[in-house]
Formats: structure tokens, C-alpha cells, sequence
């Protein structure tokens, strides 16, 4: 089945609503002298005062490194904002939807005024924006990505399967991202920072205690561990926690160990949840966890199981 356009169905969110008449003065038109104004009225550019608009705290994207704004601010400078922003009425301001780059940029230049289109979106509208507008520019890091999917789920209870369709990514991806905010908070702010790969972390989320995926994570991190070796260290951090290293006998080999760990790396992205796989001389166990009655009614469905 082909992938979903990134952004499908956003003109039911955003685009069939009409303009709000802000409370702004008299917008400066954007037309050229005997140019035909475009068909569509929500389309309409108009230029606002910059102090008067403020970030949404929606805004998944928190990171914005001062280098790439000023490149950005260097572009404007030199050929203006090609792009407006979009914008719509809060509490007697208007508050971006989309945008927030060049609203920064246009900060340092300090600019009076900047381009906008304002349009009437409920939160989850907003979010969802944005979250589509940062996706295609690949803007936000995997934490920021995460938290984006996580607010959708939570705050406005939609499902995994119906983020994805939002946002234009498969349910797995969605749910390998939603499992980054499991992690301890310092592992995060790794990932955040580029120190740990998302490779990494999909390894570290094997180790069911906090203490064993910071240890992971340290010895990442202090010896360059790729991500076929953070399997190898993972695995035998999980005969740790087991207690199987205290058994009698020659210990199992690290490669057969790797070979589980990478197995059950397999397993959890296709199912989008946490999985064990005992294994040992041919016998063995699979453990799948799940927290609701919905989710073991996904799973079933993606093992292609009907629970009627």
C-alpha cells in the first residue's frame, strides 16, 4: 500500500474555514496595480505589525539553532519573506500557526511588519500544522517529533493509526517514536542533542530498567558504540537483569545474543509495542505487552488475527 501524502486532509482542517475579520489595522494589499486578486479569499496576504504576533505553544519544534536563523535572516534581508507567515486571532493578538523561522528571523532584522494569512483552526488543527509543516522541512529532532505525536494522542485522544494518516507516516513509525518518551529524561535530552541516534535508542528501550539503559547509554557514548555493538551490549545487559549470567555452564555466545536482541528490535517495530524473546538451544518464549483492550485489538490486527 503506497505511503499517505504528508499532510492529507489538511484543507478539511484548515482550509474550509472561512478568514476571521481580525482587529488589525487595515491590511497593506499585496497586489500589483491591475493584478487580479486570487480566487480564494482565505488566501489573502496581508501585512500585520510583527509585535503583534506571538509563538504558539503548540509548536512542537522547541530548537532553533541561532546559525540557521540568521542564514534565514541574511536570506530575508536579501530577498524578502517569499513565504508568508500563518497566523490566526487569540486573546487580541495573533498567535502563528505556521511560521515561527521567519517570525525569529524577521526578529533580528527587525523588521516592522511581515507577510501573513490568517486563517480561523481549532488547537488540534494547529498542532497538526504544524507538526505537517516541520515534517516536510525535517526540521524537528526525533524528541520534538515524538512529543508532537504524543499531544495528539493525549491532548485531543486520537489513535496512533489516525496521527499517522494526520501526518503522512506508517502506525509503526508513529509508535517507534512514541516509545522514545520512555526513556529516562537524560537519554532525551541525548537524542535531542544528535549524541544518541534514534539506531541506539531503539536497542536501549530492550533494557527494562532505567539504571541498566543509562549504563547502556554511558558506554555508548564514551566508546562510539555503533548500533550492531550497542546490540551486542544490550544483550548482555538483558542476561544481567535476568540472572541467567549466575547459570552453570559455558556462557551463550555474544553474536546468538545479538541475533535475539535484534530479533526482538524487529519485533517491537513491527508491532509498535515492548516485546521479550527468550531463547536458548532452540526453545524458548515470546512476550508481548500491551496496556488496553485497543491496543491488543491493534496488535491482533497487525498479526492478522481477528479477535471475533
Amino acid at each position: 500500500m503506497a505511503k499517505p501524502a504528508l499532510g492529507r486532509g489538511l484543507g478539511a482542517l484548515l482550509g474550509d474555514s472561512p478568514i476571521a475579520k481580525p482587529s488589525v489595522p487595515a491590511p497593506i494589499s499585496t497586489t500589483a496595480p491591475g493584478a487580479t486578486p486570487a480566487t480564494d479569499p482565505r488566501e489573502r496576504v496581508q501585512r500585520v505589525a510583527l509585535d503583534r504576533i506571538r509563538p504558539c505553544p503548540l509548536q512542537p519544534r522547541k530548537d532553533f539553532s541561532p546559525e540557521t536563523l540568521r542564514e534565514l535572516a541574511d536570506s530575508i534581508k536579501e530577498q524578502g519573506i517569499v513565504q508568508p507567515l500563518i497566523v490566526r486571532e487569540r486573546d487580541g493578538h495573533l498567535e502563528l500557526i505556521a511560521g515561527e523561522r521567519r517570525w525569529r528571523a524577521a526578529q533580528l532584522l527587525g523588521l516592522a511588519e511581515v507577510p501573513v494569512i490568517l486563517r480561523q483552526a481549532d488547537d488540534r488543527a494547529v498542532l497538526e500544522l504544524a507538526l505537517i509543516e516541520n515534517l516536510q522541512r525535517e526540521n524537528l529532532n526525533p524528541i520534538e517529533e515524538a512529543h508532537g505525536y504524543s499531544q495528539l494522542v493525549e491532548q485531543f485522544q486520537l489513535k496512533q493509526e489516525e496521527v499517522a494518516t494526520k501526518v503522512g507516516k506508517s502506525r509503526a513509525a508513529v509508535a517507534n517514536a512514541l516509545r522514545l518518551l520512555k526513556l529516562p529524561p537524560s537519554l532525551q535530552a541525548s537524542i535531542r542533542e544528535g549524541r544518541l541516534s534514534v539506531g541506539h535508542a531503539k536497542v536501549i528501550l530492550g533494557l527494562a530498567g532505567e539504571h541498566h539503559q543509562r549504563l547502556a547509554a554511558e558506554r555508548i557514548l564514551k566508546e562510539a558504540l555503533n548500533v550492531r555493538q550497542t546490540e551486542a551490549l544490550v544483550a548482555r545487559l538483558q542476561a544481567r537483569e535476568s540472572g541467567s549470567v549466575t547459570k552453570p555452564g559455558p556462557p551463550t555466545p555474544l553474536t546468538r545474543d545479538a541475533h535475539v536482541a535484534s530479533l526482538e528490535n524487529q519485533l517491537r517495530e513491527r508491532l509498535g509495542t515492548k516485546v521479550h524473546l527468550r531463547y536458548a538451544q532452540g526453545k524458548g518464549a515470546l512476550e508481548i505487552t500491551f496496556f488496553s483492550d485497543a491496543e491488543l485489538e491493534r496488535i491482533l490486527h497487525v498479526l492478522g488475527i481477528s479477535p471475533d
